[in-house]
């Protein structure tokens, strides 16, 4: 007997809209599970949903809703918010669950589902299991309630208003960014309403790149994965600082006033670095993945902070933090947990504390950022056929080895597949890069032969 094809991914479920997974025929499944796995007792209960601005997410949210209330449960929709803005509505609100309907930073054809539970936390491996016994298992085709037993679904009106104002508290009482020239890429995605109204109503004046959705338009050329948009943007408009979100706001990437790029692992920097000054850093620690430039570890390391690193994706990272007390952490791509504040990864809230940190010194960006280099890196994403573990890639492990050797404890060597995608990626760090450019060609030619 073969097993039921697994429905969650590394970060909830993502695929191709209506295509397997992401079908409404699953995603009603998937609200028959998750409603019953959050229903306590016999009290009203409520999940919240959200959503970003991708096409398919409608025809998504409809069948979450009719399997969440034929189970007995209600609905809260809130219609296009960030991600971070769902979870702190599910806590908001005393939901019993959260749930977003976004594929994060890929294409509009794509969509996925991701849950949050009461604490606004991403749901562990455990309870996503549970759901997904559930489905395969067929033992909830007989609960069927009736009468005034099924759910409603109800719209919650001020559910933007509310992330605004809960985002603006993050900044020190009394702070604006009162002459401030900010431009905003929203990437056409979850966060065109709410970034730049939370800019605009700290005094900021604010030019606003890609905030008009279309339903297919969403990361198109734009937003935390195509940072160009926002480098030539601060120039073009003589700037002081360029910020640019994902599809549903997790992510930031940010340009100082003469548009160098600052990326999640320099943002981390400059907030740990700025709480190490005050004594606010929890254990002088904080979380980063195995990919996080080894130049801001050493940055990090010569400012007394300590770096722990564990597995690429935010859940990792908010883990993590968790076992270590840490209260601050996040990813290259611009994933920052900023814990004291949010649960999940936070783009405009984590642009909003290096904000903070410049009006509070009274320098740039550009200033601020001068003294942290990062290791050239290079990297490349490969295609593979299937997802061979790595440890039985023998031509894979050889060549890995004879690079590290060559780099010593000046560079390093990840190699690693996509949680999401059948793709391998490789990435090399190190002192010269054309060192590790040269590296690269000899791993990527070896990986091809083994894998595709």
């Amino acid at each position: 007997m073969t097993e039921p094809k697994k429905i969650f991914g590394t970060d909830g479920v993502r695929g191709i809209a209506n295509i397997e997974p992401m079908t409404v025929e699953t995603a009603l499944k998937l609200g028959r599970a998750a409603a019953h796995v959050f229903k306590k007792d016999k009290s009203r209960h409520r999940i919240v949903i959200g959503k970003d601005t991708r096409l398919s997410c409608y025809m998504v949210e409809n069948a979450l809703v009719a399997g969440i209330c034929s189970m007995g449960v209600d609905t809260l929709l809130v219609g296009p918010l960030p991600t971070p803005g769902v979870s702190f509505i599910t806590r908001s609100l005393r939901a019993d669950a959260g749930i977003v309907i976004s594929a994060s930073h890929n294409a509009y054809q794509d969509n996925g589902i991701k849950f949050f539970g009461a604490d606004g936390y991403k749901l562990s491996k455990k309870i996503e299991e549970e759901m997904e016994s559930l489905i395969s298992s067929g033992e909830l085709d007989s609960i069927r309630p009736t009468k005034t037993d099924v759910g409603k679904a109800y719209r919650i009106d001020d559910a933007l208003g509310r992330y605004v104002e809960y985002a603006k508290q993050s900044v020190p009482k009394g702070m604006t960014f009162d002459g401030m020239r900010i431009i905003i890429d929203c990437a056409n995605g979850a966060a065109y309403k709410a970034a730049p109204c939370i800019l605009r109503e700290l005094g900021a004046e604010v030019i606003v790149y890609n905030d008009k959705p279309d339903g297919t338009n969403i990361n198109k050329k734009c937003g935390s994965i195509h940072p160009e948009e926002i480098r030539k943007a601060v120039i073009e408009h003589h700037a002081d600082v360029g910020i640019a979100v994902d599809g549903d706001a997790d992510r930031v990437i940010m340009a100082d006033e003469s548009a160098r790029e600052v990326d999640g692992d320099i943002i981390l920097a400059i907030i740990a670095e700025d709480w190490k000054r005050q004594g606010k850093l929890p254990n002088d620690s904080v979380v980063t993945t195995l990919v996080g430039n080894l130049g801001i570890e050493k940055y990090l390391k010569s400012k007394g902070i300590k770096v722990i690193r564990c597995d690429v994706g935010d859940r990792n990272v908010i883990y993590s933090m968790k076992e270590n007390g840490a209260e601050l952490g996040g990813e290259s791509c611009g994933h920052i947990i900023v814990h004291e504040i949010n649960t999940t990864g936070d783009g405009m809230m984590a642009a909003l504390q290096v904000l903070a940190v410049m009006r509070q010194r009274g320098v740039s960006l550009g200033r601020l950022i001068k003294n942290i280099q990062k290791y050239p890196s290079v990297s490349e994403n490969i295609f593979v056929k299937e997802k061979i573990p790595l440890e039985k890639c023998v031509k894979i492990q050889e060549t890995k080895k004879k690079i590290e050797e060559k780099l010593g404890d000046k560079g390093r060597i990840i190699i690693r597949y996509s949680g999401t995608e059948n793709k391998l990626r490789l990435l090399i760090e190190g002192d010269e890069h054309s060192k590790i450019a040269k590296a690269l060609k000899e791993i990527s030619k070896v990986a091809k032969e083994e894998l595709c």
